[in-house]
């Protein structure tokens, strides 16, 4: 009887010291991840306010009507991209007097380097490739940045692409608008 009591005395010892551990890595993990998520919610927040930051001072640099990121307007992009697409980031500024509707088409124009890939497959890439807006006089759109992404697949060729990005006043902006264009350049993608 006295061994039983051992025993069970040590068992008892033995279970409590057991979750006592477990408890101890349950709460370490959770800090562990508390930590990680925070620092890339941080990170995150980090390169938003470096992309407005260098918007901004292209704004004040160039005194330019459309700017975009990244300055080289130079996009390069890898045929076996991450899960996130990836693109380039554009603001628009109302330099006039009064207050303008504006909106933007974004469009393939030159594949010729890319074999048979046609301007419709580059221009079926494009997420967030036409918007509208009003801005104010002086106003831009920095703080709600227009992005541009790209859906990377097996059918894109390794070549570099030129698009066009167009800003019309207007609710209506097409390729062929010339009319009523507001700002236009050009962004040059490279796959690789």
């Amino acid at each position: 009887m006295i061994n039983n009591k051992k025993a069970a005395m040590e068992m008892s010892v033995g279970t409590i010291v057991t979750i006592v551990l477990l408890m101890a890595t349950l709460v370490l993990g959770l800090v562990l991840i508390k930590t990680i998520f925070f620092s890339s919610k941080n990170a995150v927040t980090n390169v938003n306010n470096q992309i407005e930051n260098e918007l901004t001072k292209m704004f004040e640099d160039e005194g330019a009507k459309l700017v975009i990121y990244p300055s080289s307007r130079e996009i390069i992009l890898k045929k076996k991209q991450e899960d996130t697409p990836k693109g380039f980031a554009f603001a628009v500024r109302n330099n006039g007097v009064n207050t303008k509707a504006l909106s933007y088409i974004v469009y393939a124009q030159d594949v010729t380097n890319c074999g048979g890939f046609t301007k419709q497959k580059a221009n079926a890439i494009l997420l967030g490739a036409s918007g509208s807006f009003s801005l104010d006089s002086g106003e831009d759109t920095i703080a709600s940045k227009d992005m541009v992404k790209f859906l990377m697949n097996e059918e894109v060729p390794l070549c570099t692409m030129v698009y066009r990005i167009k800003v019309c006043e207007g609710t209506i902006c097409t390729e062929q608008s010339i009319q009523n264009v507001y700002e236009q350049m050009t962004v040059f993608v490279t796959v690789k």
